[in-house]
């Protein structure tokens, strides 16, 4: 595995970036794969699976004191919860079973998992490019928990994550405030406790799994336990941001980090 490092400083590199990620994902609910899965493919070069695997044992890191930050607040919504999270312990499994199949196999297949993971980027920049342009987050109404939206919500949060290795919450957090009319802060909390759980199994799975790719298991952990230390810091963090800090501001940052990230994961001959 060591060989994967082309410098000494590789490993400082890993730390800021999981560093990073758990200040953006605490903040913002999104587990940090969105920034873990980009930084490494840039300090280490192409590979996804390994790289996968490692972001979501990190996001169990991010999320955890996150949603312990966020539980103190008041922010957590059990009600919610009891309804998402069986759904997207579910289909976390079917995404990442979809990730190993033949067609995303070796490093062509890899990198387009990668674009596939561009793509949906840049949802999340327009999602974001959008709020800021209205300066305004949609309305929180009645919360509404039918089952038909609550299974929408858990299935689009549970499969992009296991597909893309990433926590679910740049998709989870939106959906929840448009689909299930529910206050942005406790968006951000909702989506951070579920991750707590459904980066636990996806992880566990993506690891077991990662022999199909070539890679040892024991890489995807240790890469994982490296970035795990200040994911962990950085969660506990930007949770306490979350509940004091400016939202623009924060997303100004989060899109220019983005763009950059969608440039490098669409892996074009000029990028």
């Amino acid at each position: 595995m060591m060989e994967l490092f082309t410098d000494w400083l590789n490993p400082v590199e890993i730390g800021l970036i999981g560093l990073v990620a758990g200040v953006l994902g605490g903040m913002l609910g999104v587990g940090g794969s969105v920034i873990i899965i980009p930084g490494m493919t840039i300090v280490l070069g192409y590979d996804q699976h390994l790289y996968q695997a490692a972001a979501m044992v990190a996001n169990v890191a991010v999320s955890i004191p996150a949603t312990m930050r966020h539980y103190k607040a008041g922010a957590v919504m059990a009600p919610v919860l009891k309804k998402l999270l069986p759904v997207a312990l579910i289909t976390v499994l079917a995404g990442v079973a979809i990730s190993n199949l033949p067609v995303f196999a070796g490093a062509d297949g890899g990198k387009w998992l990668g674009r596939i993971l561009a793509l949906f980027l840049l949802y999340v920049i327009y999602e974001n490019v959008r709020r800021l342009r209205t300066n305004q987050e949609p309305l929180a109404g009645t919360p509404v928990l039918t089952l038909g939206r609550t299974t929408t919500v858990g299935s689009a949060m549970g499969l992009t994550a296991g597909l893309l290795g990433i926590g679910g919450g740049a998709l989870a957090v939106p959906l929840q405030q448009v689909v299930m009319k529910l206050p942005l802060r406790n968006c951000i909390a909702n989506s951070a406790a579920i991750i707590c759980i459904s980066a636990t199994i996806g992880s566990i799975y993506k690891i077991a799994t990662l022999y199909q790719h070539d890679v040892a298991w024991t890489d995807g952990l240790l890469f994982g336990f490296m970035l795990a230390p200040t994911a962990w810091i950085g969660g506990r963090f930007g949770a306490i941001l979350t509940h004091r800090l400016p939202l623009r501001q924060v997303r100004i940052a989060f899109i220019a980090l983005m763009i950059v990230a969608t440039w490098r994961m669409a892996a074009l001959p000029w990028s």
